[in-house]
């Protein structure tokens, strides 16, 4: 039996190839496993539990985590059986976000990771009246420990009424409603139903090159957004064990732990690894310099299938053996795919990480899509670079005449919670205007160019696609992040915030003595530096599109601070604010 409902997944692999380790959390410097059983066994307490409480089909449930664990997952499918709905939030937004979160949704009762995300909440319960209580994860003095719930609910005898409400719930249901950060206004909340949700798993499964029940994963992307959380409902379906990375800072520590062998991961991840492994070739010298600089150019040369000829992929494999093999051990050792998401991905990241045997398939999609769209695989001729894969089973993609990509298909949201003008306004007959622009090539290959909100026009005519010119400055090592502005202007320039760590190292073998970012933006030597790395990638666009002015920022661009959406998306406008007299000084 197909699962049809959320919580139906890790039914199915308790049934087809249930495992030991199926969730693995750190805890106090030590992994701890459920098996396949004892997750639908804790999961049941907490529907009974929740019965306990009152809790009936449609009432609203929210999760804040700070880093991914087992006891989110056994929550949501807990209240997902009862036919509630999981709320989830971003833990880095503000408490004005939660507020407005929490009383838009109806929240009744909250789950919370820890203390940090807990006074969050109970700063702005008081104002939202649907707020009954507060649960954490973690013990934390005051508030209520989650653990209660499950000896509530293995003493209640509630299995009747658990039965009775799992079998109302309908794949059309209300499963969760996911509220995007946006990089205006007030966030949007996306209505997914089981059936969205469910047939997304299902179609994406396709693309994992694993064997049932033989392999590991380690999850650390957001689980409140939708792309990781489906991940999650794959690694089940495919009987994937699971092991959630400690914190963001401990990745590396966490691979070589458990040496999985899949991993999502978004760009900025990919390229922070990609300068640290580079960066620690530059400090090789003589030969091994030579052949670690060698071995990196071969990779970045990359063409699957065996495109370059023999010749080419004879020296790969010297490469490999000699430096790339390197990377791949550096990454526990194991790692077959990385799937990569929310932004665009590099072409360089994906040849090289490939060619060390990381195979990097970019998948594309949105939360009103549940995500996926299309997600590449090596397998079946369906890998090519540059592109995003082919579109999933299921799934219908048509491009119109602007250039916009319009999806169709049982991954389509259900529409905006409150908003249904909203929702029309994105909605032509079924089919979801993504605000993105691309087409699909003569091979099927679906390819994303840039948001078609985020297109200006110069005062001379020109269309600019911002996205475009940023992704190819990024792959400087100076650039951490950069906003090319411009609209209504004579000609596009560009804010840059430099990377930090490098620039101020760089800076030091320079000769050059400085100790924060503020002092290094105002160095002659680092700018002309920054005006050097601009001159080399302009040469890959038409002299209407070249950045023609920059200016370096002194500050670093955060979530806490606003410049960034939690999926590490520029906030335009508040980053345009923030800068307005730097972005006016070049244009005077």
């Amino acid at each position: 039996m197909k699962p049809t409902r959320l919580f139906e997944f890790i039914e199915y692999q308790n049934q087809n190839a249930p495992l030991e380790k199926a969730f693995t959390t750190k805890y106090e410097g030590k992994w701890e496993s459920i098996s396949s059983q004892e997750f639908i066994n804790q999961s049941r307490a907490i529907s009974r539990a929740l019965i306990g409480m009152g809790i009936k089909a449609g009432d609203k449930i929210a999760m804040i985590t700070s880093n991914n664990r087992s006891e989110w997952s056994i929550m949501d499918v807990g209240l997902s059986s009862l036919g509630a709905v999981n709320v989830p939030l971003y833990p880095t937004i503000s408490s004005k976000d939660y507020e407005y979160i929490l009383n838009h949704s109806e929240s009744i009762y909250c789950f919370v990771s820890d203390k940090e995300v807990y006074d969050k909440v109970i700063a702005i319960k008081d104002n939202v009246n649907s707020l009954k209580k507060v649960f954490s994860f973690n013990k934390i003095k005051g508030c209520a420990h989650w653990s209660e719930l499950l000896k509530e609910g293995s003493e209640m005898d509630h299995d009747q009424e658990v039965t009775k409400m799992r079998d109302q719930v309908k794949t059309e249901d209300l499963a969760t409603i996911i509220y995007t950060s946006g990089t205006t206004g007030v966030p949007k909340g996306v209505m997914l139903s089981h059936k969205n949700v469910v047939s997304n798993v299902i179609s994406s499964s396709k693309r994992l090159p694993l064997s049932i029940g033989n392999a590991s994963a380690l999850s650390f992307l957001p689980i409140c957004h939708i792309f990781e959380r489906v991940i999650l409902y794959i690694y089940m379906y495919n009987s994937v064990s699971v092991y959630f990375a400690e914190s963001i800072e401990t990745i590396a520590d966490n691979l070589r732990e458990v040496k999985p062998e899949v991993m999502t991961a978004v760009p900025r991840l990919l390229e922070k690894v990609y300068d640290k492994i580079y960066a620690k070739g530059e400090e090789l010298s003589g030969i091994k310099q030579k052949l670690f600089y060698w071995a990196v150019n071969i990779g970045l040369k990359y063409e699957p299938y065996g495109q370059n000829g023999a010749w080419y992929e004879f020296k790969l494999k010297i490469a490999k053996k000699l430096i790339l093999s390197k990377w791949k051990d550096a990454l526990g050792g194991n790692l077959l795919q990385i799937c990569s998401g929310s932004a665009p991905l590099q072409p360089r990241l994906q040849r090289v990480f490939t060619a060390a045997g990381m195979t990097l398939v970019e998948g594309y999609g949105l939360t009103e899509t549940s995500p996926v769209i299309s997600v590449g695989d090596m397998r079946s001729n369906n890998f090519k670079i540059g592109t995003v894969g082919k579109i999933i089973d299921g799934v219908e993609v048509k491009i119109a005449d602007d250039g916009e990509i319009l999806c169709k298909g049982p991954n389509v949201m259900m529409g905006y919670y409150k908003e249904e003008k909203m929702t029309e306004g994105v909605m032509t007959d079924d089919y979801f205007h993504t605000g993105d622009i691309g087409e699909i090539d003569g091979d099927g290959f679906l390819k994303i160019t840039d948001r078609k909100k985020e297109m200006f026009k110069t005062s001379g005519g020109k269309y600019i696609a911002p996205q475009v010119l940023e992704n190819q400055m990024k792959q400087s090592i100076f650039i951490e992040q950069i906003m090319v502005v411009g609209s209504g202007r004579r000609m596009p320039t560009a804010i840059i915030q430099p990377n930090v760590e490098f620039v101020l190292k760089w800076l030091n073998e320079e000769g050059i003595s400085c100790n924060s970012l503020n002092d290094a933006v105002k160095e002659p030597r680092l700018i002309e530096a920054f005006q050097n790395e601009i001159d080399i990638h302009n040469q890959h666009f038409g002299s209407w599109e070249q950045i023609k002015k920059f200016k370096l920022t002194p500050n670093e661009w955060t979530i806490d601070d606003g410049h960034l959406t939690p999926t590490m998306k520029l906030k335009r406008k508040v980053i345009a604010d923030k800068n307005s007299d730097l972005i006016e000084s070049m244009y005077v």
